[in-house]
């Protein structure tokens, strides 16, 4: 499914039970980015129907731990229902240890061929103005980045929106270190 992970680690398309796993490790992986708030934004952004509705055109990525798999990253992602030519990367964590091994590249390489398979010219996603690793990332990746939207999400919830063009061979540079 992803061939280029870093040993020991394995990916597949989530499951509805990959929920609770999922969400306990969003504060760890956050670093308590904008505290109890952003706890409870992050929770919010994630809730179970992702995994029940979205499963297909989202990635789990485990590696073994003391006999049972845990999770070390994860792409939530879907095709636009509204825009044909569109695809939307909507969340997305690696474990921090994780880091700088190309983990995060890998997730979205394989988002970008499901999206082009499905004749898909754009990913669009966005992250919080606090999030300059999601925005540094982003960028390694060849993603156009906005200006601060302010309210974009509602009252108080500013957001860095990003658009890649595959058409355009975006989504296809080489190994992307650190934030992702």
């Amino acid at each position: 499914m992803i061939d280029d992970l870093p040993d020991g680690l394995t990916a597949r398309h989530p499951v509805e039970e990959d929920h609770p796993q999922v969400l306990a490790v969003l504060d760890a992986w956050w670093g308590g980015l904008k505290g109890p708030a952003g706890a409870l934004e992050r929770s919010l952004l994630l809730p179970r129907l992702y995994f029940q509705h979205f499963t297909t055109t989202s990635f789990v990525v485990e590696r073994a731990a003391g006999g049972a798999d845990e999770v070390a990253a994860f792409l939530v992602g879907f095709l636009s229902q509204s825009e044909p030519d569109a695809a939307y990367v909507h969340f997305v964590g690696v474990d921090p240890r994780l880091h700088g091994q190309g983990i995060g590249r890998s997730l979205y390489r394989a988002f970008f061929a499901l999206a082009r398979a499905q004749g898909r010219r754009y990913v669009h996603c966005i992250t919080s103005p606090q999030n300059s690793a999601s925005q540094a990332f982003h960028a390694r990746l060849g993603f156009s980045v906005s200006t601060v939207k302010p309210d974009y999400d509602g009252p108080g919830l500013d957001r860095v929106t990003f658009t890649l063009d595959l058409a355009a061979g975006g989504g296809v540079g080489g190994r992307v270190s650190g934030g992702g």
